[in-house]
């Protein structure tokens, strides 16, 4: 099917968010390996020298730089579309940290790589076009739709039920118990992201909406998820192996918004069968190669303790994070910032 103008913006925006973040996690490695280098105190032990190191700071405004780029991404083209799409800057960052790094990146790696790429490529092909949107009074009326309410009363009896429930009893044993609850919240961010994204697109071309509470409202929300998200990925990474909790976060976080942004902004309306059908199959791709990609890292640092060569595997995906893939990064030993990291895909 053709694309639209909206679309391909998205698409452009979400593939270079992507490759900025990929790569920024290079280049801080390497920013921190010749910070270690100088000091002779790596950050995973507490030291801060990296904070001198220009290599370092190039790497923090390259992530910055893709941050923006996957924000303004949902502007332009659906969730169902931008958020798979994150899972692209787990290979760019392990394809560059195989070459620069000398990381190796093994058989099933590649293989994880090329499924990522193939289930982006059948996403892309098959994802619903952006649907026309002229003010934030129009999202709003989306969002306060009873089947939108039911979707986020729904995340918020969970999340309850995660934090004050569950969370104190099962929280360290469990890795769902905090993966759940910032995966949930992670799925009203990437909306109200995409709204409060949407109503400055608008105010650019002309037509303010910040002169209307629910751009406020919106931008609310998304603080407050995020900072949630934040706290309780923290806890998962701190208590998890991070090639553990970055697959289940990664799914749950991609499913939970995908499902999100079907019921409130109607993505799926006035598709085919056949293209939704492909859409999920290209997104269970996406899945099973970012999988993939960890089992593989999680194997490579078990062979570590064998005696087997191995480097450090290449921090990924939040949500990026965040995918981000937006991704949360937590302290690696040797050479990872202590600075944590979120991605929001």
């Amino acid at each position: 099917m053709g694309f639209s103008t909206d679309n391909l913006v998205g698409i452009v925006l979400a593939l270079l968010s992507s490759g900025f973040i990929g790569a920024s996690f290079i280049i801080k490695k390497k920013g921190l390996r010749r910070a270690a280098a100088v000091s002779g105190v790596r950050a995973g032990v507490g030291g801060y020298s990296y904070l001198l190191e220009p290599l370092w700071w190039l790497g923090m405004i390259t992530m910055i730089v893709g941050e923006v780029a996957n924000f303004v991404a949902y502007a332009f083209a659906p969730a169902v579309l931008v958020t798979p799409l994150g899972a692209l800057s787990i290979i760019i960052s392990a394809v560059l940290a195989h070459f620069i790094l000398k990381e190796r990146l093994h058989k099933l790696g590649i293989l994880g790589c090329v499924m990522c790429i193939a289930g982006s490529v059948i996403i892309v092909i098959h994802a619903p076009q952006e649907r026309p949107i002229t003010s934030v009074q129009e999202i709003w009326s989306m969002a306060t739709q009873p089947a939108f309410l039911l979707y986020v009363g729904s995340v918020i009896v969970l999340v309850f039920i995660l934090a004050f429930h569950f969370a104190p009893r099962d929280g360290h044993t469990n890795v769902l118990v905090f993966t759940g609850i910032c995966s949930l919240m992670g799925s009203l961010s990437v909306m109200s992201v995409k709204a409060l994204g949407t109503s400055l697109k608008l105010t650019f071309e002309g037509n303010n909406q910040l002169i209307y509470p629910e751009t406020w409202f919106f931008m609310l929300v998304v603080a407050t998820c995020v900072i949630t998200q934040m706290n309780y990925l923290n806890k998962a990474l701190d208590t998890f192996n991070t090639a553990v909790v970055s697959p289940i976060y990664y799914v749950m976080f991609t499913t939970l918004t995908i499902l999100a942004s079907v019921i409130m902004f109607k993505d799926w309306d006035g598709q085919s069968g056949g293209s939704i059908i492909s859409e999920i199959c290209g997104f269970v791709v996406v899945l099973s190669g970012t999988i993939l990609l960890h089992a593989t890292k999680d194997f490579e640092r078990s062979s570590s303790f064998r005696g087997i060569s191995y480097a450090p595997s290449s921090p990924s995906l939040s949500a990026r994070l965040c995918g981000g893939n937006g991704e949360l990064l937590k302290l690696d030993e040797e050479d990872v910032p202590s600075s944590e990291e979120i991605r929001l895909r």
